[in-house]
C-alpha cells in the first residue's frame, strides 16, 4: 500500500532573507573576501562529499554516520572562523547572540530526540539477538520462544517514538531563525553571517533527513530554496534533490523503511518466520539455517551501523553545547547581568 505524498515544504516560503546580507554592495577586504571563499570552499567540497554515489545509498546508517560528521565539522567550522575573524564577543550585536542561542538549544533537543530513536532501534537489536539466540537450538521449545522474540521485534519496530512529534515544530522553529538580523556596519559581521547561513543550511537540511528516516514520514522533509549567490548552492542543490527524491520515491512505494539496513533486517525476518513457524516440530531445514545466517548478517550490520551514527549524534551534541557553553562563559566575563540581557535565554531547559 503506497503511504501518501506530502507536499515538499519550502525552506523560505517568502523568499531568502539572506539576499539582504550578501556582500553585494558591500565592500570587504581582501584579507575578508579570503577568509569567507576558504570557509565556502570548504563547505561546498563536503556537500559533495555527501552526494551519494548511487541511490542504494539513501539512506544508509553509513551516509547518515557521514552526514552527522559533516554537521560537526561545519560547526566546528564556524568556531575556527570567529577566531580567524577576531571577532570578539564584546562586538557581537545582542540579536546574533539571541538567535545564537536560540538556534544551539533547538539543536541540543532535536539531538536528545535522534538518541532516544537510537536507543528504540538498539532495543529492538536484543529481541533479535535473543531469537539467534533460540535458533541455536532445533528444540521445539526454542523455535516456540524465537517466533515470540520475532513477534516481539516487530510490534516493537512498528511502534512510534512519540519525541518525534515535537520535531516539526523545531524544524519550523530553526527555518525561522534563518531570518538572521541585518548587519548594517560590520563587514566581520557580515562575513560571519553568511558563513552561519551556509552551515545553518546543512543543519536543517540533515535533520531534517534524520527526522524523516527515523519517524517514517515524510511530513518533515524540507526542500530549502538556496540561492544561486552561494558557491556551494549548485552543490546543496544536487545533494537535497538526490536525496530528497529518493526518499520520496522509497515511501511511495510503501516501504516498511527508507533506512536500508533496517529494511534488509525486516526482508530477513519476513522470510524467517513462516519458515520457523512451519517447522517447530521438525528438524532444522537448510532453507532455515541459510536465512538465519542471513538474518545473523543483516543483524550484525544494523548494529554495527546505529553504534557509529549514535557516536556521532553525541559528537555533535557536544561541539554545539560546548559552542554554547563558550559563548555564555565569554558574555559572563564581559556583562555581569547577562541573563536579564539576553530575557533568561541561557537558562533554557533542555529536554533530556
Amino acid at each position: 500500500m503506497s503511504l501518501p505524498q506530502d507536499p515538499p515544504r519550502s525552506f523560505f516560503p517568502f523568499g531568502n532573507p539572506f539576499r539582504m546580507i550578501s556582500p553585494k554592495g558591500t565592500k570587504l577586504s581582501p584579507q575578508l573576501l579570503a577568509v569567507l571563499r576558504a570557509f565556502e570552499e570548504t563547505l561546498e567540497e563536503r556537500l559533495k562529499q555527501l552526494i551519494p554515489k548511487s541511490k542504494d545509498e539513501v539512506v544508509s546508517l553509513s551516509w547518515m554516520t557521514s552526514a552527522m560528521q559533516a554537521l560537526c565539522e561545519s560547526h566546528n567550522d564556524i568556531k575556527t572562523l570567529m577566531t580567524d575573524l577576531e571577532l570578539p564577543v564584546t562586538d557581537w550585536d545582542e540579536k546574533w547572540i539571541d538567535v545564537y542561542l536560540d538556534i544551539s538549544v533547538k539543536l541540543l533537543d532535536i539531538c536528545n530526540t535522534f538518541s532516544s530513536e537510537l536507543s528504540r532501534l538498539n532495543q529492538g537489536q536484543l529481541l533479535l539477538q535473543c531469537t539467534l539466540h533460540h535458533l541455536g537450538s532445533s528444540s521445539s521449545d526454542q523455535l516456540f520462544r524465537a517466533c515470540s522474540s520475532l513477534d516481539g521485534w516487530r510490534q516493537h519496530m512498528s511502534s512510534k517514538n512519540p519525541r518525534f512529534e515535537k520535531c516539526g515544530s523545531i524544524l519550523d522553529n530553526l527555518v525561522e531563525s534563518s531570518d538572521m538580523p541585518k548587519v548594517k556596519k560590520s563587514a566581520k559581521g557580515k562575513v560571519l553571517m553568511q558563513a552561519i547561513y551556509g552551515v545553518k543550511a546543512l543543519t536543517v537540511f540533515v535533520c531534517s533527513v534524520f527526522t524523516t528516516a527515523f519517524s517514517g514520514s515524510t511530513k518533515n522533509l524540507i526542500d530549502m530554496d538556496v540561492a544561486d549567490d552561494y558557491s556551494w548552492a549548485p552543490a546543496f542543490k544536487g545533494l537535497q534533490n538526490l536525496v530528497n527524491g529518493e526518499i520520496r520515491v522509497k515511501f511511495s512505494s510503501g516501504r516498511f523503511t527508507v533506512l536500508n539496513e533496517l529494511e534488509a533486517v525486516d526482508l530477513s525476518v519476513r522470510e524467517l518466520h513462516p519458515i520457523i513457524q512451519g517447522v517447530v516440530h521438525t528438524i532444522e531445514t537448510e532453507s532455515q539455517s541459510k536465512t538465519v545466517e542471513k538474518l545473523g548478517r543483516a543483524t550484525d550490520n544494523f548494529s554495527e551501523g546505529l553504534d557509529l551514527l549514535a557516536k556521532e549524534v553525541d559528537g555533535f551534541f557536544q561541539v554545539v553545547l560546548s559552542g554554547r557553553d563558550a559563548l555564555l562563559s565569554n558574555l559572563r566575563s564581559v556583562t555581569p547581568d547577562v541573563d536579564y540581557i539576553l530575557g533568561g535565554k541561557s537558562d533554557a531547559q533542555l529536554v533530556n
